[in-house]
């Protein structure tokens, strides 16, 4: 006797097969002592439960429950269209805008209007397209847009710190290398994204950054090199500024795809088959994987090398006059056009380094009298309006060329700020301050419109609905379609999970 389980939806039948008939459970008693629960469905007739073909069982199972085929696929449609979550297939790509040194919420994001000057600081407050919603008054065009937005005001920071700026990048509260040497061998979320989803196309890099410092940045650890990030710098034609944020005049040359005199394309492919050959050879020796690591990531850089589709992707010529335009001549809103054309190309995760500076990164205001940084009113207020400019009008071209619901927009730093100004002797500067910090997301096709949890009076603390650096990776994993229950391998050769400690942030799907 063989037993088989057929599930619709939260009915289930369980056949049992006596003989040539298929029967429901409880008609093997009826043999031996009459009747049973089933009997109305008449299961040695062939309009009942006797199942001799796939598609009477396919025709049973769906009418066990009184639904025909064709009214389970109209339920399911209603289903789909009535579900809170907007995710059906996921998402092709993440811009992350990296806001190093850390910006401050109170003076942005999670403004404090009703508080002494001391700590609501030195910038008015606006409403927003949310009711009830109010942001910095630099933030005008991010307020009209809001129903666009998702802002979080509850995230916990309490194990980041910067330079490296890892633990938001990776997820991992361990991640943080002041604190622990094996920090650089968590990869960044990014890799992982890379590795699982990998490139959309061969002459395209899965994961491309804009990088300022490298300390900026995490990398792919354990995943190996062949999962770093793409460095862009090199790639691309941008204006120069100097570390206080000042346009040079000049603009780098994209020398990665200039050949120097004497080396041609076949030149460069025939040193890409060497360098294979003698990979291979070395790779026979090799037990940690590391040379097969960096095997691919030479040839994947020979392949960009010589494919035209990255280099048309780091032209900025390629893009209509009006459009670059738009965007505006600041290297910021520059590089978030580029990261455009690249999500495009099929990059699967671009980061852009939003700082001038290359050490703890132009958003760590901790005073007028710490140079080169500045404080809330002189070093925070002229990042503002350039951060608004640049993320509206990437979020509106993108919305504008349909890729608005794939493309998942994510602006944050390491930290937020101290919630009383004047720190370390200053004006008006305002310290780290770990304890809490605000993020802004677009796109992705995610649930937007809405404010994610809150701070105190104050904004010194966390009021409801902590988000944690492990929330923030498994929500990328989920819109990204990478498992959640995903592993990478060590140096050590021990599986370890790609989340740690967190879950999706349940508001957005």
């Amino acid at each position: 006797m063989v037993c088989l389980l057929f599930v619709q939806h939260c009915s289930a039948v369980i056949l049992l097969r006596n003989g040539d008939n298929m029967l429901p459970v409880g008609t093997h008693r009826r043999i031996h002592d009459g009747g049973h629960a089933f009997e109305s469905f008449h299961p040695r007739a062939h309009e009942g439960l006797v199942l001799v073909t796939r598609r009477n069982l396919l025709k049973a199972g769906l009418g066990i429950a009184g639904i025909s085929l064709g009214g389970l696929l109209r339920h399911e449609e209603e289903a789909r269209a009535t579900t809170p979550s907007r995710r059906s297939v996921p998402c092709r790509s993440v811009i992350l805008l990296w806001m190093a040194g850390g910006p401050s919420h109170i003076d942005t994001w999670d403004v404090k209007p009703e508080r002494p000057e001391k700590n609501r600081g030195p910038f008015g407050a606006i409403p927003t397209k949310l009711p009830g919603v109010w942001i910095s008054e630099h933030f005008p065009r991010q307020a009209a847009m809001m129903d666009r937005f998702t802002l979080i005001r509850s995230v916990d920071a309490r194990h980041s710190n910067h330079e490296p700026n890892t633990v938001f990048q990776t997820g991992f509260l361990d991640a943080e290398p002041r604190t622990n040497p094996q920090a650089v061998k968590y990869p960044a979320i990014a890799s992982v994204i890379a590795k699982h989803r990998g490139p959309v196309h061969p002459d395209i890099p899965p994961y491309v950054a804009f990088m300022r410092s490298r300390s900026h940045l995490a990398f792919g650890g354990d995943l190996g090199q062949q999962y770093d990030p793409f460095l862009a710098n090199r790639a691309a034609r941008l204006p120069i500024y100097d570390d206080v944020g000042v346009d040079t005049g000049r603009t780098n040359e994209p020398e990665l795809f200039s050949f120097s005199s004497g080396l041609s394309r076949e030149r460069l492919q025939k040193r890409g088959f060497l360098l294979s050959a003698l990979d291979r050879l070395r790779s026979q020796v090799d037990r940690s994987g590391a040379l097969d690591g960096m095997t691919r990531f030479e040839s994947q850089a020979v392949e960009i090398l010589l494919g035209q589709r990255a280099r048309r992707a780091f032209d900025l010529d390629e893009e209509p006059l009006a459009i670059r335009a738009r965007y505006g001549s600041h290297l910021w809103a520059q590089q978030a056009l580029l990261a455009r054309r690249l999500v495009e190309a099929g990059v699967r995760f671009v980061t852009i380094d939003l700082s001038y500076h290359p050490a703890s990164g132009t958003w760590d205001t901790h005073g007028d009298n710490i140079p080169p940084y500045g404080g809330i009113r002189n070093g925070l207020g002229p990042l503002l309006p350039i951060f608004d400019h640049l993320i509206t009008t990437l979020v509106a071209d993108l919305s504008e060329r349909g890729l608005l619901d794939e493309v998942l927009v994510v602006a944050m730093g390491e930290f937020g700020r101290t919630p009383l100004i004047g720190t370390q002797g200053s004006t008006d500067g305002r310290d780290h301050w770990p304890h809490v910090m605000s993020m802004l997301l677009a796109g992705g096709g995610l649930r937007h419109g809405q404010v994610i949890g809150s701070t105190e009076a104050d904004g010194g603390h966390i009021k409801s609905r902590p988000v944690t650096p492990g929330d923030l990776a498994a929500t990328l994993y989920r819109a990204m379609g990478v498992p959640l229950d995903g592993h990478y391998v060590d140096g050590t050769g021990r599986p370890r999970p790609i989340v740690s400690q967190g879950e999706p942030i349940a508001e957005l799907f």
